[in-house]
């Protein structure tokens, strides 16, 4: 299947078809994407996240101005909630981000989260393959960002920018070790408004990441003041970011990096892909309903459950797909 990705038009057509559950536009999505792969991995993948209120968005859009302004193309996909009751998101981030969705060098593309851990689309992955190889230099993922295992975004992307507030005490007491553990960057936002408080925030995410094991022996993540509205500090968290890019590109790290992440996305498909077959097999549904109500009312442990719908799936002369 041939598709312009150079124009709006044809690079959302394509996404649409990456997005899409029915089977034919699976199958055309797989052949898209193998044409495509050559002409992908050259972009900056960036993956951002922080607390609702932190100002994702409004940094985001003066970030990837500035980048734009700097003959950068950039994409961003944003995540937006999604209700658990209706399914619905609102999807409102070329809303929030008017500017940066009005220049011709930037491309937005919201998708619901829906129930996908950490907050983000099934496709973000293959998404961001369409935008490289639609040209854009920089690929920017915004999370959720309510501290549902952003670990997920870190491990698709080549630089993961963590957002603070400028109050250190109760949100350092509260951010998970995890989110930490994978930052490459923590940038305490808002630094205009609350300077005192901001620098005595970086300190204090300074000296948690000083006792923390590095997960990359080639790069010390440093802590930055900044603010998305005002612009202050924005060129030196670019300079930071290329100034990773060309450390890990040296000593081999981003490329493993990359090929690490590439595995764990097989092995995550094909799990997906079995638990989605298991689920539907006609020896394993009748009993799948049920059993979830007594595992739920407490009337038999979930262990003996799970053993139960397995054996029915892998015995010998269970039904076959």
């Amino acid at each position: 299947m041939t598709l312009d990705l150079s124009t709006r038009a044809g690079l959302g057509r394509a996404i649409t078809l990456i997005e899409s559950r029915r089977a034919d536009h699976q199958a055309e999505a797989r052949a898209l994407l193998s044409e495509i792969m050559p002409r992908t991995g050259a972009a900056q993948r960036i993956g951002i996240t922080g607390v609702p209120g932190v100002g994702k968005s409004t940094f985001i859009e003066n970030f990837g101005t500035m980048l734009t302004g700097l003959g950068l193309r950039v994409a961003v996909l944003a995540v937006d909630p999604t209700s658990r009751r209706s399914g619905g998101s609102i999807l409102g981030d070329k809303t929030r981000m008017a500017k940066l969705a009005a220049d011709d060098n930037a491309f937005i593309r919201p998708s619901p989260a829906g129930n996908t851990l950490g907050g983000v689309s099934r496709k973000t992955r293959e998404t961001m393959l369409i935008c490289e190889a639609a040209g854009f230099d920089v690929i920017v993922v915004e999370t959720v960002g309510v501290g549902q295992s952003e670990t997920v975004v870190a491990d698709m992307v080549d630089f993961f920018l963590v957002l603070m507030l400028p109050n250190a005490g109760d949100e350092l007491q509260g951010i998970k070790k995890g989110v930490l553990e994978v930052a490459d960057l923590i940038a305490v936002n808002k630094a205009d408004i609350e300077e005192n408080a901001a620098r005595r925030a970086a300190r204090a995410y300074e000296i948690a990441l000083h006792i923390m094991e590095q997960a990359d022996p080639d790069w010390s993540p440093p802590v930055h003041t900044i603010s998305g509205f005002s612009g202050m500090g924005l060129p030196e968290l670019w300079h930071a970011i290329e100034l990773h890019r060309k450390k890990t590109e040296a000593s081999g790290s981003r490329s493993r990096r990359r090929a690490g992440q590439q595995v764990r996305w097989l092995d995550a498909l094909i799990q997906d892909g079995l638990a989605d077959r298991f689920a539907s097999r006609p020896d394993v549904a009748p009993r799948l309903a049920g059993l979830r109500r007594d595992v739920a009312g407490g009337r038999i442990p979930a262990s003996l459950a799970a053993d139960e719908l397995l054996g029915l799936a892998f015995a010998p002369n269970s039904t076959t797909d």
